[in-house]
């Protein structure tokens, strides 16, 4: 059976940090909200989530099915998947550090969502502006540069061209994306913080360019950056 992912079919989200690692690995699977028939659509997404059957059910979305298993958060799905699909090094050690990886980059995806709804995902933007430019200042000039940083030291540690191991994880995929929406919605201030850590934008450029990814990338499977994502571009939170 292919695997299924539910994730809101209109952004790219915390949903696409599972889509790279299914793409990457040319793995069978269906983003069953996106799907255009009886069986896809936000309502199977909706009714797993409150399925009454299932005394283990994810809270919100992503979430992934695999045969009998349903899996909630972005980390653990790609904790479930990585080994699966050839995407979490070799052994206990460098599965438990990509996963690790995996939840820092977590950490800094919430702090981006966090520029644009500093005070609560219940209030539009605009209705929270004066203190998302105050937060976007400090995203820019200290959080993303640390980010970046702690990124470019395991990086070049290990040698420069993947953060675990030898060969590609889904932390580099994952990082990938991290890099890429924030080019998006901080162009110029993603751009001065790259300069400080050649590591990171080298691998975000080589991740770009592996054929499956580059496929993905130009395909209309690629969902758009938009103002309804996580990675924003509201110019004024760029400086």
């Amino acid at each position: 059976m292919p695997y299924e992912l539910h994730y809101w079919p209109m952004i790219q989200g915390r949903g696409e940090f599972v889509r790279l690692a299914l793409e990457e690995a040319g793995a069978d699977y269906v983003d069953v909200a996106r799907q255009d028939d009886d069986a896809g659509g936000i309502g199977p997404m909706l009714d797993r989530l409150s399925d009454p059957a299932n005394p283990r059910p994810p809270f919100a979305p992503p979430f992934l099915r695999d045969g009998d298993r349903v899996i909630g958060q972005t980390a653990a799905i790609l904790l479930h998947l990585g080994q699966r699909l050839g995407l979490a090094g070799n052994g206990e050690r460098d599965r438990i550090w990509t996963h690790q990886l995996q939840l820092t980059i977590a950490d800094a995806v919430d702090e981006v969502h966090d520029t644009h709804h500093p005070l609560g995902v219940d209030l539009y933007y605009t209705d929270q502006k004066p203190e998302a430019l105050r937060r976007a200042a400090g995203f820019r000039t200290t959080r993303m540069p640390k980010f970046f940083g702690y990124f470019e030291r395991v990086l070049s540690a290990n040698g420069g061209a993947h953060l675990v191991g030898a060969d590609l994880t889904y932390a580099d995929l994952s990082l990938f994306q991290l890099v890429d929406g924030l080019t998006y919605a901080f162009p110029k201030g993603t751009s001065a913080a790259l300069q400080a850590a050649p590591c990171v934008e080298r691998l975000h450029d080589t991740v770009a360019r592996r054929p499956r990814i580059a496929a993905y990338l130009a395909s209309e499977r690629r969902i758009p950056f938009s103002e309804d994502g996580i990675f924003r571009r509201y110019p004024e939170l760029d400086g």
